[in-house]
């Protein structure tokens, strides 16, 4: 290669990752290229730009494909970075990366084990539907400052109509069927009840937790209802007020309901008990599986300990999928996310909601009118709920 062909190659390079470059970054392409226009011999400076190059592109690319999901956890802000979402400064998207790879796990895991190709598409499916409707919910929020009340008691409702009129399996009424697949409503809504009443408590917000406690009795599902009993015992031991010690009253009457009544349901194949069967399969697969649950976590132990102004909030995030991967390891009910079912995935990202946008900003006036909002709290209180 000519050197003059070599310097045109060099200039074309930098010009081209240049306009891929965010404005944040920017100022490493100019680097590269003033470094490389400094070195005399010109194959190593095309060496060094190409070097310099690799490292930059997917920085560039993932910085770029990252926005949209930027966009709806929260305001975007140019250069967001992976490391601002591991610090903590961004729960909502850390919070969507987590369920990305969650689901891309669980996706993995059923095409290991031969599961069929129309799961994975329902899998897929949820998220997108998921994600368009955390879109929507925030939309809403921030057209109403009011809203919330109202929509915590259309939740409750259409928990108590699926126990009442949803499709019964072996005595129990926990599903919907919409177009040939069921949806479990409860694991849709349950946790964005949950971690929103861990920020805001009012009246009609107590009222659509007890109700929420009914249905569970009513249809009954003791995986449910232990969420809803364990995430309310975790807030009453870190910040109780009436509202919290009310609609724990409710819940472990609901827990207690479920207990007496008999849950014959068989484990339905790649949806439960696959804590235990992917191992048996294979170790990959088991490990994908592990992994993916574990991903579910990571929002809440990350904001637990880099954002003490809303640790309330995470801790009952992380209580809430903590209680389904347990009910998952302990009977037969649904793995969340990495199982089939779509339930559980657009529960998740619907849930994410309620994280705060943005690590450290204070709540707005209109939430302090409404309800009690959360303190900082100790380490003892998480080690204590946990227990």
């Amino acid at each position: 290669m000519r050197n003059g062909l070599r310097r045109s190659v060099i200039n074309l390079a930098c010009a081209a990752v240049q306009d891929l470059l965010p404005a944040s970054m920017q100022t490493w392409g100019l680097a590269v290229r003033y470094e490389a226009a400094a070195i005399p011999d010109d194959t190593e400076a095309l060496m060094f730009t190409l070097g310099s190059l690799c490292g930059l592109i997917p920085r560039a690319v993932a910085s770029r494909l990252l926005k949209p999901f930027f966009s709806l956890a929260g305001e975007y802000s140019e250069g967001p970075t992976i490391m601002s979402m591991l610090d903590g400064r961004r729960p909502r998207a850390l919070g969507i990366i987590c369920v990305i790879t969650a689901v891309v796990l669980g996706i993995f895991y059923m095409a290991f084990v031969g599961a069929p190709a129309r799961y994975l598409g329902v899998n897929v499916g949820a998220f997108a539907i998921g994600l368009s409707m955390l879109a929507l919910l925030d939309r809403t929020a921030a057209a109403s400052q009011r809203w919330g009340d109202g929509v915590s008691i259309a939740m409750a409702i259409a928990m108590l109509a699926t126990a009442l009129f949803g499709s019964e399996v072996d005595g129990a009424a926990r599903w919907v069927n919409l177009s040939g697949v069921a949806i479990q409503p409860s694991l849709i809504l349950m946790p964005v009840m949950l971690v929103t009443f861990s920020r805001i408590r009012s009246v009609l917000a107590t009222i659509s937790i007890i109700a929420a406690a009914v249905a569970m009795a009513l249809q009954p599902d003791r995986a449910m209802a232990g969420m809803l009993a364990l995430c309310l015992a975790t807030l009453a031991v870190i910040r109780p007020d009436r509202h919290v010690c009310l609609a724990l009253a409710a819940s472990i009457i609901s827990f207690a309901a479920t207990l007496v009544r008999p849950d014959t349901l068989p484990a339905a194949p790649y949806v439960d008990q696959i804590l235990y069967s992917s191992f048996g399969i294979h170790a990959a697969a088991g490990l994908a599986v592990l992994g993916g649950l574990a991903m579910l976590l990571v929002p809440a132990i990350v904001g637990w300990s880099r954002d003490a102004a809303h640790r309330t909030i995470y801790c009952a995030f992380g209580t809430v999928w903590f209680a389904a991967i347990t009910a998952a390891a302990l009977g037969n009910y649904p793995t969340p996310i990495v199982g089939y079912g779509g339930s559980a995935i657009i529960g998740y990202v619907l849930s994410l909601w309620a994280l705060p946008k943005l690590s450290g900003v204070r709540e707005g006036a209109a939430e302090l009118a409404r309800g009690t909002m959360d303190e900082p709290s100790s380490n003892a209180h998480l080690f204590v709920a946990l227990a």
